[in-house]
């Protein structure tokens, strides 16, 4: 399922074996897909004020350190606080919302 050279959690490592408990869990009835990892959902949160929009970043930035992936946010690889606090631009696509 994952080449040998994945760059993945130790909890996704284990979902290699078809029969784990943890893929079976993501089994989905999907036209487009056979298991899903994200909870889909159409929650819309209007990000009105600097303060709002702060929050909302600073919980996602927070999330790979809840989950043990790093120990401070912008150690995370793939995170935008490398963007925010580093000022690293491995990514093309994103722009300071505090501008």
């Amino acid at each position: 399922m994952f080449p040998r050279h994945c760059w993945c959690s130790p909890a996704v490592v284990g979902v290699r074996n078809d029969n784990s408990a943890m893929l079976i869990e993501l089994l989905v009835q999907a036209k487009d897909r056979k298991y899903q990892v994200w909870e889909r959902n159409s929650l819309n949160i209007p990000l009105w004020s600097q303060k709002v929009i702060d929050q909302k970043l600073d919980y996602i930035h927070m999330n790979p350190v809840k989950k043990n992936l790093c120990q401070y946010p912008e150690e995370y690889k793939y995170s935008s606080a490398r963007f925010y606090i580093m000022n690293e631009k491995s990514w093309d696509f994103l722009t300071r919302i505090d501008e």
